[in-house]
C-alpha cells in the first residue's frame, strides 16, 4: 500500500526508533524501512487533533459567555448522557466520559478520510478491532467492579429463583454459561466487522467515483460517507451502552 504523506513524514522522523522497539519486542514489520502504517499514522493524527480540540474547549469554558465550541460539546455530551441514562440506567453518568471519548475518536477516524491525502483508519480491520476490544474489556471491568466477581458471574448462568425445580437450577447454568461466553466473544467480531465493513465500502465507493467522474457526483458520495460515518459511530456507542447496561445491571 502506498504511504500517505503524513505516514512518510512519521517514518522519516520516528521510523528507526519504532523499528528498534518492534525488534526488541520480537515483532516483525512488513517494511522495516517504514514500520509505521497508514492506519496508525491516521489514528495518531486523530488523537492529536482531538487533544488540541479538547484543550481548546476546556480553555474557553465559561458560564456567563459560552462560545460555539462549548455549546457544541454540551450538545454532544448531553446526547450521549441521555442515551446512556436511557439504556444503561440511573448509574450511567460515570461511563459518559468513556462513551463520549470513544464516539469522538471513532467519528474522527471515520471522517478524516474525506480530507485529500488522508484515509479513514476505521477502513482497516485492526482499528475497529482495537475499539471493540477496548470496549469489551471496559464493560467487563465495570461489571466486575459493580457486582463483584461472583455477582458478575451470575450474569452468565441465568436466573436462580429458589422456586425453580432443582433440576432446572442445576441444568440451566450448564446450558447457559457456554452460550453466554460465546455470545460475549462474538460481540468483538460483531463490533469490528460492522464498523470496518461499512467504512471500507464507503471508502471504496468514493474512490471509484472520484476516479470515474471527478466532478459533482463524488460530492454526493462524500455526503453519504458523512452520513454513514455518523450512523456507525452512533451504533457503536449505542451497543457499548447496551453492553454496559447488561454488565452493570443489578440482579433483582
Amino acid at each position: 500500500m502506498e504511504q500517505l504523506a503524513f505516514t512518510a513524514l512519521l517514518n522519516r522522523l520516528f521510523g528507526a526508533p519504532v523499528q528498534a522497539l518492534l525488534q526488541a519486542l520480537h515483532i516483525h514489520s512488513k517494511d522495516p524501512a517504514a514500520p509505521i502504517s497508514n492506519s496508525f499514522a491516521m489514528e495518531l493524527l486523530v488523537v492529536v487533533l482531538l487533544t488540541i480540540f479538547f484543550i481548546t474547549v476546556r480553555s474557553r469554558l465559561s458560564v456567563e459567555r459560552p462560545g460555539g465550541l462549548q455549546h457544541t460539546m454540551e450538545v454532544v455530551h448531553g446526547f450521549v448522557a441521555d442515551m446512556a441514562d436511557e439504556v444503561v440506567g440511573h448509574h450511567a453518568r460515570k461511563y459518559v466520559p468513556y462513551l463520549v471519548t470513544l464516539g469522538m475518536f471513532i467519528l474522527g477516524c471515520n471522517l478524516i478520510g474525506l480530507v485529500p491525502g488522508m484515509e479513514s483508519p476505521t477502513a482497516v480491520p485492526i482499528v475497529p478491532l482495537g475499539c471493540a476490544l477496548l470496549t469489551w474489556f471496559y464493560y467487563h471491568f465495570q461489571g466486575v467492579r459493580t457486582n463483584g466477581p461472583i455477582g458478575y458471574l451470575k450474569h452468565f448462568i441465568g436466573p436462580q429463583d429458589k422456586e425453580m425445580p432443582l433440576v432446572m437450577r442445576l441444568g440451566l447454568p450448564i446450558l447457559l454459561f457456554p452460550i453466554e461466553v460465546f455470545s460475549h466473544i462474538a460481540r468483538v467480531m460483531s463490533l469490528t466487522i460492522r464498523l470496518f465493513a461499512n467504512m471500507f465500502a464507503g471508502e471504496m465507493v468514493t474512490l471509484v467515483f472520484f476516479s470515474l467522474i471527478p466532478v459533482v457526483v463524488p460530492v454526493v458520495f462524500n455526503g453519504l460517507h458523512i452520513f454513514v460515518s455518523v450512523i456507525q459511530t452512533y451504533i457503536f456507542v449505542l451497543l457499548a451502552c447496551v453492553y454496559l447496561g447488561e454488565a452493570t445491571g443489578q440482579e433483582h
